[in-house]
């Protein structure tokens, strides 16, 4: 669980996050902008109530880099889930692409991993 925990811990920061950062574009579109950046202030709170346990229990098993690549790697899953099913924005083959290079980063950066942090 001690490796799985992080993981799902930056899901969950992550769906905040993305939220905080585009969900205004949508719910408060005509709401004035203090009141889309208080609200986004809001939401990321709890994005950094996730995101700072994840990473302080991720540095025990994995090195600061991989970290890093794991957050992006599931930034991107959120954001294209968010951006497709919240938003309504269509997929692209660009969008898809990017996404491999994403994964093929992560691969890159946890191939041959024995070791903890």
């Amino acid at each position: 669980m001690g490796k799985l925990l992080p993981i799902l811990l930056l899901i969950g920061s992550n769906i905040f996050m993305t939220y905080a950062w585009y969900g205004h574009l949508k719910d408060l579109k005509n709401a004035p902008i203090f009141l889309a950046i208080v609200a986004s202030w809001a939401v990321a709170f709890f994005e950094y109530c996730l995101q700072v346990p994840a990473n302080r229990i991720g540095s025990r098993y994995y090195s600061l880099p991989e970290l890093k690549v794991m957050q992006e790697v599931i930034t991107m899953a959120v954001f294209a889930a968010f951006s497709t099913f919240y938003m309504r924005q269509p997929v692209n083959w660009n969008y898809a692409i990017a996404g491999v290079c994403l994964v093929v980063a992560a691969f890159f950066m946890f191939r041959g991993i024995t070791h903890g942090a």
